[in-house]
């Protein structure tokens, strides 16, 4: 098992990433793919199709985000804990993800800061005055 900690610096205010990580319809918005989210403690979630599962923890609104990822049948519970801290520019995002498999670890990084924070980023730029791509 290993863990992942990575900072990120989204150009959006805690409460729009808030929301665009715990609502279906702003999720699909950024991330282009269905998501199903029940925004509350114990409630469950699936996205990207599925690829990504597990189950809220606790939710702290503007501020901070615990979920339970699902990996099978493995012994130890794999968490993810995201924290939202204002900045000048926006939103510093920390992530620490705990216990992921060895065999998932690789992918998961890539994931994390292409597909998931990454697009998270990119969404946001667009917004920004003079960002006529």
């Amino acid at each position: 098992m290993k863990n992942f900690k990575k900072y990120f610096l989204v150009g959006a205010p805690p409460d729009q990433v808030y929301l665009a990580l715990t609502n279906e319809a702003t999720f699909q918005l950024w991330s282009g793919d269905h998501a199903d989210i029940q925004a509350y403690p114990g409630g469950e979630f699936s996205l990207w199709d599925g690829s990504i599962v597990g189950k809220m923890l606790e939710l702290e609104p503007g501020k901070k985000i615990i979920q339970q990822w699902y990996f099978g049948d493995q012994p130890e519970e794999s968490i993810v804990t995201i924290k939202l801290h204002p900045h000048t520019q926006g939103t510093s995002v920390e992530l620490h993800h705990t216990n992921i498999p060895d065999q998932d670890y690789d992918d998961l990084v890539a994931g994390w800061t292409h597909e998931y924070f990454g697009s998270l980023q990119e969404f946001y730029e667009g917004d920004k005055p003079g960002n006529d791509d």
